[in-house]
């Protein structure tokens, strides 16, 4: 790595990633997350229940509504979402009981986030 380069990635803040390990593209931005930063904090939301204050702070730093962060592939929309007419604040509860709704993987950065899909967003988010 060159001296430009050290510098700027000296002056990075930690890098969080909002992380599935069965999902192949989370893994993927995972590890080009890990080529340019050493301060990452991986949070395992699948296991480690998010607090609602958390994914409403992570809905604003992604600026989406709820209803943009869902995957609507997946049985729990299907059942539970899906031709219903439901609130920002009912879509949240179900993403909190359901986490597999929220899309991933979601890296975060001084204060703003993207949803990494395709993974090499990542190289540009944190560049």
């Amino acid at each position: 790595m060159n001296q430009i380069n050290q510098l700027c990635y000296c002056n990075m803040k930690k890098v969080s990633i909002y992380h599935n390990n069965r999902c192949s593209k989370s893994r993927q931005a995972l590890a080009l997350v890990k080529e340019i930063s050493s301060d990452i904090q991986i949070v395992d939301y699948m296991n480690t229940t998010l607090s609602r204050g958390e994914l409403e702070e992570l809905l604003g730093q992604l600026e989406m509504k709820p209803g943009e962060l869902l995957r609507k592939g997946e049985s729990a929309y299907k059942e539970h979402i899906k031709g219903k007419d439901l609130s920002d604040e009912e879509l949240v509860d179900l993403m909190l009981l359901y986490p597999k709704l929220i899309e991933r993987p979601i890296i975060v950065q001084n204060g703003k986030a993207i949803v990494a899909r395709p993974p090499e967003l990542v190289q540009g988010f944190l560049k």
